[in-house]
């Protein structure tokens, strides 16, 4: 097996792990985020009824544009706030975080705070 098979495996594991403790209700549905090299993207997901409720990304056009030769933690930061935006518009206040495989450092952490900084909780 080599080095990629192995880091697939873990980053799966990770991710089973996170995501066997976090589910998301009506009351308090899941904010997911999912980060790839260049962008990131977050959705507030109610797991009972399978619906998602609200979506911000790094390629939404208003985020993009603003995002212009920005750091990428700036960038989630201004995803972070967008989708507490969104949240609240929709009485969305709690939310269970599922950062999915992802450390909660550098751009998670910077989007997770700016969404508590906008009026999400959890």
């Amino acid at each position: 097996m080599n080095a990629h098979d192995i880091k697939k495996r873990r980053a799966a594991k990770r991710k089973a792990r996170v995501r066997g403790k976090i589910h998301g209700t009506a009351e308090r549905p899941r904010l997911a985020v999912s980060k790839t090299i260049k962008n990131i993207s977050v959705q507030i997901i109610d797991d009972e009824k399978m619906v998602t409720l609200a979506v911000a990304s790094s390629l939404v056009k208003e985020i993009a544009e603003k995002a212009d030769k920005k750091t990428k933690t700036a960038v989630a930061e201004m995803v972070g706030k967008a989708i507490a935006e969104k949240a609240l518009a929709k009485g969305i206040k709690k939310v269970a975080f599922d950062r999915n495989r992802n450390l909660y450092h550098g751009r998670i952490k910077a989007l997770a705070e700016a969404a508590r900084k906008a009026g999400l909780e959890f």
